[in-house]
C-alpha cells in the first residue's frame, strides 16, 4: 500500500490542542486565586474596626471599696461589733451575677439606733458588638441613658422644680413613693411659715420643720420634710443634682430627700464612666425620725470620696 503523504500542518494544529489544552489545565486554578485576591483587596478595602475599651475584665466588687471607707459610710452608735458581725456588715453581700467579666456588685447595710444606712455598688462592663462603633462610644451612649432618666440638669448645677407638689404627688408620697423635695413654691411656702419663729426655734431643725408644716401648701401631706432645710434644695447647686466634671469621663449626683409612713430617707447616687466601664454608686440613710433629715453634704460627700477611689482604681 503506498504511504500516505505527511502534512506539517496537520502537526501543527495537534500542538496548538496540546498546548490550549495543557493551558486549560493550568488555568484552572486561577479561579481560586483571582477569589483569593479578591478578599484580600476586600479587607484591605474595608473600614477599620473601632477600636475596643480600655477594660477586658472586671473587679471582685466587694473586695474593691477600701475596708477604711465601707467603715466611714456604715458608722456605729458605739456598739463595738463582734468579729463575725463586723465580716457581715463590712465584708459585703455579692451581687448574682452570670458573667462576673460584664458586671459585679456589692451590698452593704448596717442598722443602728440611728437609723439605716445601705450602699450599693455597679459595675458594668460594656462591649460594643458593631465594627463601626467603639466600647466607649457605645458606653458613653448607655451613660447619656442614665444621666438623662435621672433628669439632671444639663447645666451642671441643680434646679428647683417650678411647680408645686400636685394632688397625685401628695398621694404618692402618702404611699411612701420617693419624691424630690426640691421644690421652689414649697419652699417659699416654708420660709413664711418659718418667718414667725424666733431664731433659736429656727437653729432647732425639728422646731424649723414642725413650724414649716404647720405652713404648708394645701395638699402636701403632713408628713413632708421642710425642704428649708434640705441642702440638696439649694439653689446655687452647691448639693443638688449636677454633672460632676471631676470625676472619669463623665459623671453625674443625684440627690433625693424621700417621705414614707415608715420614716424618711434620703438617697444619693453617684454614676460615673471611664473608658468602657460604668459605675453606680448608691447611698442612702434611713431615719424613722421625720424631724431629722439625713444630711444631704455628709452624704454626698462620702459618696463622691467613695466614687473617687474607684475612679483610681479602675485606672491603674
Amino acid at each position: 500500500m503506498p504511504r500516505k503523504p505527511f502534512v506539517p500542518g496537520a502537526a501543527v494544529v495537534v500542538a496548538a490542542a496540546l498546548a490550549a489544552g495543557l493551558t486549560g489545565c493550568t488555568g484552572s486554578s486561577s479561579p481560586d486565586s483571582d477569589a483569593a485576591d479578591a478578599k484580600s483587596g476586600g479587607a484591605a478595602t474595608s473600614s477599620p474596626a473601632a477600636e475596643p475599651g480600655r477594660y477586658q475584665t472586671l473587679p471582685e466588687a466587694c473586695g474593691l471599696p477600701s475596708r477604711g471607707v465601707i467603715h466611714r459610710m456604715l458608722p456605729g452608735d458605739g456598739q463595738a461589733l463582734s468579729d463575725t458581725e463586723a465580716q457581715k456588715v463590712y465584708g459585703g453581700q455579692a451581687d448574682i451575677t452570670y458573667d462576673t467579666d460584664r458586671r459585679v456588685g456589692c451590698r452593704w447595710t448596717r442598722e443602728t439606733t440611728a437609723g439605716t444606712r445601705h450602699l450599693g455598688l455597679d459595675i458594668q462592663r460594656v462591649v460594643s458588638y458593631d465594627s463601626a462603633v467603639s466600647d466607649d462610644d457605645k458606653a458613653q451612649a448607655i451613660y447619656d441613658k442614665k444621666e438623662l432618666a435621672a433628669q439632671i440638669p444639663s447645666g451642671g448645677a441643680g434646679s428647683p422644680s417650678p411647680a408645686a407638689p400636685s394632688p397625685s404627688a401628695s398621694k404618692s408620697k402618702e404611699k411612701g413613693e420617693g419624691v424630690v423635695t426640691n421644690d421652689a413654691t414649697d419652699k417659699g411656702a416654708a420660709d413664711q411659715g418659718a418667718a414667725g419663729k424666733s431664731a433659736a426655734d429656727q437653729g432647732t431643725t425639728g422646731k424649723s420643720s414642725a413650724g414649716a408644716k404647720g405652713k404648708a401648701p394645701s395638699g402636701s401631706p403632713s408628713q413632708t420634710s421642710d425642704p428649708s432645710t434640705d441642702p440638696s434644695t439649694d439653689p446655687s447647686g452647691s448639693t443638688a443634682p449636677r454633672v460632676l466634671g471631676d470625676l472619669g469621663d463623665a459623671a453625674f449626683l443625684n440627690d433625693k430627700l424621700v417621705t414614707a409612713d415608715s420614716g424618711v430617707h434620703r438617697d444619693v447616687t453617684v454614676v460615673f464612666r471611664t473608658s468602657n466601664v460604668i459605675v453606680k454608686i448608691t447611698y442612702d440613710q434611713w431615719s424613722t425620725d421625720k424631724t431629722m433629715l439625713p444630711d444631704s453634704q455628709e452624704l454626698q460627700d462620702k459618696a463622691r470620696s467613695l466614687a473617687t477611689e474607684l475612679s483610681d482604681s479602675l485606672s491603674e
